[in-house]
């Protein structure tokens, strides 16, 4: 009846809380690596990251007006800070100002992702304590449907046990001397069978 527990692994569970870190960490070291090969005080790749950040902002807040998807104007505002932020790191001639853009970024990505990690949380908790309750119901109506079948064997298995003695008792009593069939009929029970009614 109860599904069979499998532990999750650790990684499974440490992955997505280390996913924001993972993504900003991701986006300062390309960044570098493009900075190390030419973009340092590039005024024309950094016009370019300048005009995809601004797309990517301008285009998630029409998807915002459009379809009101959150999911889909929280991923275009996220596209652009990080163009935003990988184009500050590849102009940038130091490491002090996109360490901490890179720290920026990582707060509040967590921030926004506590959001969701909350709301998810509540979401599995809800359905936890509906799939708890669906089973404790389920469980008691089996316990007393099995109580009530039970009883129900019990009550035929003693009524075929009374009639099987009550008959038995009837066909000894029928052999002993001076049984009379009429008084018990007299007395109430009902007419018993007899050998000349069966014949005839």
């Amino acid at each position: 009846m109860n599904d069979p527990t499998t532990a999750r692994h650790w990684l499974a569970d440490a992955l997505p809380k280390a996913a924001p870190a993972i993504a900003t960490t991701t986006v300062l070291a390309l960044a570098r690596i493009w900075n190390a090969n030419g973009a340092e005080h590039s005024v024309g790749n950094a016009a370019l990251m300048t005009a995809l950040s601004l797309s990517a902002a301008a285009a998630g807040v029409v998807a915002g007006n459009a379809t009101g998807d959150s999911v889909l104007v929280g991923t275009a505002f996220a596209a652009s800070g990080a163009l935003a932020f990988a184009g500050v790191a590849g102009y940038s001639d130091g490491l002090s100002l996109p360490l901490l853009l890179w720290s920026l970024a990582t707060a509040g990505a967590y921030g926004l992702a506590a959001r969701y990690w909350r709301h998810d949380r509540r979401e599995t908790v809800a359905y936890q304590r509906q799939t708890n309750e669906r089973r404790e119901e389920h469980a008691h109506i089996e316990r007393v449907e099995t109580l009530r079948s039970t009883t129900q064997i019990e009550v035929a298995r003693t009524g075929a046990a009374y009639a099987e003695q009550l008959a038995q008792a009837l066909v000894t009593r029928a052999t002993l001397p001076g049984f009379d069939l009429t008084a018990l009929e007299g007395a109430g029970l009902p007419e018993l069978p007899t050998a000349e009614r069966k014949s005839a």
